[in-house]
């Protein structure tokens, strides 16, 4: 990529200096590899965790469900907090309470490690909702690419954390603390980088957090609902089997060896396609035809595991199948945020609602997956719930994929937006 920079934007208070592309996107790209690793690094480390601290294992349940739920609680008000403090503000904010969290579980007490899991997961929330906002105004032109780019950064870091979190445990005196502490160093260098981008956020507070009006609220738009339940439903069943899948495959005669393979080779089929169906999404005119291939990914998907009886090779095949029907799914959701807005306020404001109803659902479906197993004591009927999570994907991802759309039918008022001097080219 070249460096671009970017014109000053003249506002009521005079010209805002110029922006490096190039810093502008090391940034961005810094925020989002620590939008995963606050939990994806704790799930490997819970039973060193529980030797180490007298905790019962409904709280260690518990611990991976708070970021999630984190998660809803606060993505609806993080556009609000936006409007009054600036994208740029909020994304530094977000960048040192996943600072503080990581340097808060460490501390050694059951508290601290639940408080550090909630302080990182606001966090998170906010970068969430933010990242796609911030995108949509900066780079207008460049929304798949950017998309696709912090996507990958966001998914090699997660998977990165899930791999290397027990052998950073094994080689400090620190144990599980010393992950926390790379995890908050991760953390730190972002907020580094981050600073020379707060220069610009009067700017951003002036322009794109001011209301435009009173305009309707994006709760109230159909199309809005309908974005929702696709970020809601791929997230459903994502952490689905980030949750079960190793129980799964250890009943179909794996060893527990192959069943944690299996589970960090979904992770990795997911990973180039967050990269590439961005891309491919904003070429396209309509994206049907991308939502109808994701939903035949994950039928196939679900047959194969259902089918595959303890077949490494039918078992491996199948969860990659499903990898790339995650990332898909996922890229879609966050193009949605952009494509189906005609600014970064309204995207802000769907980024927030999409993300709380789904991170919502996320959270409640590895509970109802695993009630509906212990039920009936068997895998097949809860992958029936997989099915119908799928087919209601494909229901409610027909209006969002048709071109031409946008949250609010008619335009609320025009946002005044930074206009690169040309475009970031990849």
């Amino acid at each position: 990529m070249n460096q671009r920079t970017y014109p000053a934007a003249l506002s009521g208070a005079g010209a805002q200096p110029r922006r490096n592309a190039a810093l502008l996107l090391a940034g961005i790209l810094l925020i989002a590899a620590n939008l995963r690793t606050p939990i994806t690094s704790l799930s490997p480390l819970i039973e060193r965790i529980r030797l180490d601290m007298p905790i019962s294992g409904t709280f260690a349940g518990m611990l991976t469900a708070l970021p999630l739920l984190s998660f809803a609680a606060l993505s609806p008000f993080v556009p609000r907090l936006a409007a009054r403090l600036g994208t740029e503000a909020v994304l530094f904010a977000a960048l040192l309470a996943m600072l503080a969290g990581s340097l808060a579980r460490e501390g050694g007490s059951g508290f601290a490690l639940a408080a550090g899991t909630i302080v990182s997961g606001l966090g998170i929330a906010a970068g969430n909702v933010m990242l796609p906002a911030l995108i949509k105004r900066e780079f207008p032109l460049r929304i798949g690419l950017m998309t696709g780019l912090y996507s990958i950064a966001m998914n090699v870091s997660a998977a990165t954390a899930s791999a290397v979190s027990v052998p950073i445990a094994d080689s400090t005196s620190l144990g599980w603390r010393g992950t926390f502490l790379t995890i908050a160093a991760v953390a730190l260098i972002a907020s580094a980088f981050w600073i020379p981008q707060l220069k610009h956020n009067a700017k951003a507070a002036r322009v794109s957090g001011k209301p435009a009006g009173r305009s309707r609220s994006v709760w109230r738009s159909r199309l809005a609902w309908r974005i929702t339940l696709v970020m809601g439903l791929q997230s459903f069943i994502f952490y689905i089997f980030v949750a079960w899948l190793p129980d799964m495959l250890l009943d179909h005669g794996m060893t527990g060896s192959q069943a944690g393979y299996m589970l960090s080779l979904l992770q990795v089929g997911l990973i180039p396609f967050a990269f590439l169906v961005p891309i491919v999404a904003a070429r396209l005119s309509s994206q049907l035809g991308l939502l109808v291939l994701t939903c035949c990914f994950y039928f196939a998907g679900f047959a194969g595991l259902m089918m595959a009886h303890g077949s490494l090779a039918l078992t491996a095949a199948s969860v990659i199948v499903l990898g790339i029907a995650g990332g898909t799914s996922f890229s879609l959701a966050m193009m949605f945020f952009g494509l189906r807005t005609r600014n970064a306020r309204e995207a802000s404001e769907i980024s927030g609602m999409a993300q709380s109803v789904g991170y919502l659902l996320a959270a409640v479906g590895p509970f109802l997956f695993g009630l509906v197993h212990d039920a009936v004591r068997n895998w097949t009927v809860p992958m029936l719930l997989l099915a119908v999570a799928a087919a209601a994907l494909l229901l409610a991802g027909i209006a969002p994929s048709r071109g031409g759309r946008f949250v609010f039918p008619e335009e609320t008022a025009p946002e005044p937006q930074p206009q690169p001097t040309s475009s970031v080219n990849a």
